[in-house]
């Protein structure tokens, strides 16, 4: 098919990269303008912008779609369809019309759970079973469209946000190269009214750990958000992020407080077990490693 992809970061490569191998005429790229970053603050194309520049593909960055001449520009590509993962801008009714198939998106729930920005964070932050990826026939709504496809994957214990991101950015890649080949016979499933509920995209207050919440909550807290942003405590005035942990053995002292030798620290009730860690400049690393550059002491307290 002739069509238009859509995307931004890193999650929407895996997509662009089927999409291309599969065959179909990529017309255009849409992806977000370059961005300042690095301690230089120089101008950084995104993942999207740099892998389809790769492949030779034009890549098109505007800042809106609302305006009519960006609104032609779109439609005289003539696609069939559009595939939008992650974009970060609003399709304007216009732009989700002008494809004579519409526009689908790659969305990384089991819809209609967590609608919005945040989808894999909140689902392990809120101790999902399991999540997944639907193709989704796009409307006007947040996420409310018709479901073309789903597939669901578990989340384990020790699932990061990493881990579980990597995973379904290569189902939503096999998925939509899937959905194209079969579009004629895929039968829309309006998403129930029952079950919906909304992915607030992550703010940074929601990173520094409480030591008073339960161990389960704060395990969940420090998996969901690792490795960016990453959850934080403090030690010593020091701030060290936690990238994976888990639940440690059962409680005993006041909340923040490390119980043994091997990183298990307190909460409101039971502890969890710090298992990787990074201090601020330095590099992530394991506990056993991490200690040996920055001695936590049992009985220390964390978060001071």
């Amino acid at each position: 098919m002739r069509l238009v992809f859509m995307g931004t970061p890193e999650f929407s490569v895996t997509a662009l990269d089927a999409l291309h191998a599969a065959g179909h005429e990529v017309a255009a790229v849409y992806t977000q303008p370059p961005r300042a970053a690095g301690r230089g603050k120089q101008l950084r194309p995104t993942p999207v912008h740099q892998r389809a520049e790769a492949l030779g593909l034009e890549v098109r960055t505007p800042t809106s779609l609302r305006g009519a001449e960006e609104q032609s520009a779109f439609a005289a590509l003539d696609a069939e369809i559009a595939v939008v993962v992650a974009y970060g801008l609003i399709l304007p009714q216009p732009v989700l019309d002008a494809p004579a198939h519409g526009c689908l998106n790659i969305h990384a729930s089991l819809l209609p759970r967590w609608r919005g920005a945040a989808p894999i964070q909140r689902a392990i932050m809120a101790g999902d079973a399991e999540t997944g990826v639907c193709i989704m026939q796009m409307e006007a709504g947040l996420d409310t469209g018709p479901v073309l496809s789903r597939e669901a994957t578990p989340i384990g214990p020790q699932d990061i946000y990493q881990t579980v991101h990597d995973r379904l950015a290569l189902i939503g890649a096999r998925q939509i190269v899937e959905t194209l080949a079969a579009l004629d016979d895929r039968t829309p499933e309006i998403q129930p009214e029952e079950g919906v509920t909304y992915a607030s995209k992550i703010d940074k207050s929601e990173a520094r750990v409480d030591w008073t919440r339960p161990a389960t909550e704060i395990d969940r807290q420090i998996r969901g958000l690792s490795p960016f942003p990453g959850a934080w405590t403090t030690h010593d005035g020091a701030r060290i992020k936690l990238l994976l942990s888990r639940p440690g053995r059962p409680g005993g002292g006041e909340p923040g407080q490390v119980l043994d030798h091997d990183l298990s620290v307190a909460c409101a009730d039971g502890s969890v077990q710090l298992l990787r860690l990074q201090r601020a400049g330095g590099k992530a690393a394991q506990a056993d490693e991490f200690l040996r550059g920055h001695p936590i002491s049992m009985g220390d307290m964390l978060g001071d």
